[in-house]
């Protein structure tokens, strides 16, 4: 099973002999709001008529509150050494830059 994905170059520390990446796996998160989650997770835990009841109550509750945005995926975050000469067969790739890695389970 094999499958590629694409990292976000994060840091790179070079020691002369040796290169080292760190990677954070290179995907868009939108954040989502406390509020907005808690409003989604009432509205399907509640029946309709409970819903119409208790919604302008929760909204009235949460609109005194500071809105706080969560991320809504944990990315992946690799960190890799390698000999400097393979570093640099690569490209010399730099920071903020995105590299393909190949997942593969043997």
């Amino acid at each position: 099973m094999s499958a590629t994905n694409e990292f976000r170059i994060t840091q790179i520390v070079d020691n002369g002999q040796m290169v080292q990446l760190t990677l954070i796996e290179n995907v868009s998160t939108e954040p989502i709001s406390q509020k907005q989650m808690i409003m989604e997770n009432v509205s399907k835990r509640v029946d309709a008529e409970t819903k119409e009841q208790i919604m302008p109550l929760l909204e009235a509750m949460l609109q005194a509150q500071p809105t706080v945005n969560i991320k809504s995926y944990q990315q992946t975050q690799i960190t890799m050494g390698m000999p400097k000469s393979r570093y640099e067969s690569m490209g010399r790739p730099q920071v903020g830059e995105t590299i393909q890695v190949n997942m593969k389970k043997n």
